[in-house]
């Protein structure tokens, strides 16, 4: 084809993209800048009524005794989660990247539980952790140790919600784990065999190296899931005791359909977006330093 008909037929090229991009701005693009726009406002969603406030909305969340403590518990939440999520999960992906009918029975059941509603997961475990009367408790007992209040102690329950999640949806990254595994060349290790390299020097040589992009994309889908916790604390312990649990996402609901302050509410939900691009960026960074660190 000549340079005339390339050039002719580029605005045809367009028209393939044309709907991807139109169903992209009006999904994504003008949401994002609508949330921006109202949370310069004052909006009472009770009379529909909406007065411009500039940057007030994010002063009063500044000086937000509860939004800051929501904060940290979204970020002692991430802390505690994204880490075992990619350890425990990768390390299920290695354990059972293997044949046979077990491993089969064990990688369908890991994952069986992602497929839970939260409805059930929290029920299931609520009852497990009930006071006196839970299986956990009556195992205590048992065994003659103190029981122990894991979801109305203001040092535990941020923990043990973390714990349930990473039980619940575990299944997710650690499939994402064993796609990556079986993309791996077995050449890798048929040459890590000819060199007698022990098993660790083969995971720690080859695996985990052939793993770097999987390990990335893993810790930044459960940064990001893990921000906007919130059906499971709400179910579990709404946000208490005493605001140790409430997370980020669960004081925009409450402030914008219990408060009706929708302007306050969004203005909440800029900030939780700009904690997660930090957070994402972070991973990042920290992970192409590396690489130029050993480049």
């Amino acid at each position: 084809m000549s340079a005339v008909g390339l050039r002719a037929s580029r605005p045809a090229y367009a028209l393939f993209v044309l709907p991807f991009v139109a169903l992209y701005a009006a999904l994504l693009i003008w949401p994002l800048l609508k949330g921006v726009f109202i949370s310069f406002h004052d909006h009472d969603l009770l009379s529909n009524e909406s007065f411009w406030v500039g940057l007030a909305n994010y002063a009063e969340l500044w000086d937000d005794e509860v939004f800051r403590q929501v904060v940290g518990n979204t970020i002692r939440f991430v802390a505690i989660s994204t880490p075992i999520f990619v350890i425990l999960s990768l390390s299920l992906a290695l354990a059972l990247n293997r044949p046979g009918k077990l491993a089969f029975l064990l990688r369908a059941t890991f994952f069986c539980a992602s497929v839970f509603s939260v409805t059930l997961v929290t029920l299931v475990w609520k009852l497990a952790l009930m006071p006196g009367r839970g299986l956990l408790p009556q195992l205590l007992t048992a065994l003659g140790l103190p029981e122990l209040p894991l979801l109305t102690d203001e040092n535990l329950a941020l923990l043990t919600v973390a714990l349930i999640t990473v039980w619940w949806i575990i299944g997710l990254p650690m499939i994402l784990f064993l796609s990556a595994l079986q993309q791996i060349p077995a050449e890798l290790y048929e040459a890590a065999a000819l060199d007698n390299a022990s098993r660790w020097r083969t995971l720690t040589r080859v695996t985990l190296p052939s793993l770097k992009r999987a390990i990335v994309l893993v810790a930044l889908i459960e940064l990001i899931r893990q921000f906007q916790v919130f059906p499971q604390i709400l179910l579990m312990t709404n946000g208490g005791p005493n605001n140790s649990t409430r997370p980020i996402v669960q004081f925009i609901y409450e402030q914008a359909f219990m408060q009706l302050s929708l302007g306050y509410a969004t203005a909440a939900s800029q900030v939780l977006l700009a904690i997660m691009l930090v957070g994402v960026s972070a991973q990042i960074w920290i992970e192409r330093d590396k690489k130029g660190g050993r480049a």
